[in-house]
């Protein structure tokens, strides 16, 4: 006859109420120690350090663990009493609230660990890394972030929080071509995408040269960043091979953004087109890291980072309604061309904006109306004509010997982009 011998383990022995006690009295020690060190000596100090925080989380814990929801809004309501009244009489000269709410956010932080620990844990950190991220604060928003930079941030905010929630989430128009869900989620992740560029180029400058702040600056738009570099060869011929590596760099981020935005469309055409853009990718980097070097040796380099926006909006706007178009013409002319008015489709597009074309395209392998496989070609065929824009644009800013360096890196990348769709359709 066998004895089985149960063990416990240690979250069985220890009561799950003690633990979450344990958790509302760190939740007091952590956001009190750091007001403590703001607390300050003397008549003048604050009326709330580690001890108050942390008597007032365990009153938030208790309250809800001996009573109910009831309690804990009376606990809260005298905290806020007594918070409301030690402001009043306090004597410091800095009006500010900090303190006080904090103290109020704690007595239901507590309330919350007897519920959900995890969540109440993770939030008092949050709580206190801003406490303590004080200063860096606020000589980022008053020294750092620009009015235009902080009007950018509100209009994403207000395109992502506000309108994304509102736009129907259907096919709608001609053909069935539009869904306003889908075409604002692209413009949002457009948006996103040109304010990284932009943050990574505020943060960048050009203390690494011309190449990186082409490569960053390539987020927002390849086809203006070679423009760009350009403009600056024609002002000063000394950056020619720092700009030329920004130049064909910026084609990298051309390609990451057609894998992003494939990937949130369709991820079978993304899979169809991985080896495709794998090589491309590729080739840019190899012929930008030329240049790059060679920049780096000459120790060419350029003028600072400025300010600016981080996206323009009515560009965004005009993506929408750019996109919306070859949506609606890529639906039209398949339906009455079929596979080959996709393609026609695609390659006009292409002139204006790769990425619009490619999004359009698996849209509509997204809805079953065209294969991955299918794909392919009116993707890489936009591809190319944006390309061909891309050579245009750098004769026509930068001069001959800026053209004659840059273009073959664009020519290079494109056919890399049609060898690798080649190799994968064969099985190489």
């Amino acid at each position: 006859m066998t004895t089985q011998i149960e063990t416990e383990s240690p979250t069985n022995i220890v009561s799950p109420v003690i633990l979450n006690l344990v958790v509302a009295l760190g939740i007091g020690l952590l956001i009190g120690a750091e007001r403590e060190r703001r607390k300050g000596e003397g008549p003048a100090r604050s009326p709330a350090g580690i001890r108050t925080f942390t008597v007032a989380s365990l009153v938030g814990a208790i309250s809800l663990i001996v009573g109910s929801e009831g309690l804990l809004a009376v606990a809260t309501a005298g905290v806020i009493a007594l918070t409301a009244i030690g402001y009043w009489r306090g004597t410091n000269d800095d009006p500010g609230l900090t303190t006080e709410i904090a103290l109020i956010l704690t007595v239901l932080l507590g309330g919350l660990s007897t519920q959900q620990p995890a969540l109440a844990g993770g939030l008092a950190v949050t709580a206190a890394v801003l406490l303590a991220s004080r200063t860096r604060l606020h000589r980022f928003v008053r020294a750092v972030l620009t009015e235009e930079e902080l009007n950018d941030i509100l209009i994403f905010a207000g395109a992502t929080l506000v309108v994304l929630p509102l736009v129907p989430d259907r096919s709608m128009g001609p053909f069935g071509a539009l869904n306003p869900h889908s075409i604002w989620i692209l413009v949002v992740l457009v948006m996103a995408i040109s304010g990284a560029g932009y943050i990574a180029v505020r943060m960048l400058g050009t203390r690494f040269g011309l190449p990186i702040a082409g490569l960053a600056s390539g987020f927002i738009s390849s086809t203006a960043t070679i423009a760009a570099m350009g403009t600056r060869v024609r002002a000063t011929a000394v950056v020619m091979t720092a700009a030329v590596a920004g130049a064909v760099l910026s084609t990298i981020a051309t390609i990451a953004q057609m894998a992003i935005v494939l990937g949130a469309t369709s991820w079978p055409t993304l899979r169809a087109l991985s080896i495709s853009l794998a090589s491309a990718g590729l080739m840019a980097v190899i012929y930008g890291t030329i240049f790059t070097v060679r920049a780096l040796r000459q120790e060419a380099g350029g003028g600072e980072a400025e300010g600016g926006r981080a996206f323009n909006l009515i560009t965004a706007l005009v993506f929408a309604l750019t996109l919306s178009c070859i949506m609606v013409a890529s639906a039209a002319l398949q339906e009455w061309f079929g596979k080959n008015g996709i393609v026609l489709a695609a390659a006009l597009a292409g002139f204006v904006d790769t990425h619009s074309a490619a999004i359009s395209v698996a849209s509509l392998v997204a809805s079953g109306k065209l294969t991955a496989a299918d794909a392919v070609l009116p993707i890489l065929t936009a591809l190319s004509t944006n390309t061909m824009s891309k050579l245009v644009l750098a004769s026509t800013s930068g001069g001959g010997s800026f053209a004659v360096r840059v273009i073959p890196g664009l020519i290079l990348v494109a056919l890399a982009a049609w060898v690798g769709a080649l190799s994968a359709m064969i099985g190489l």
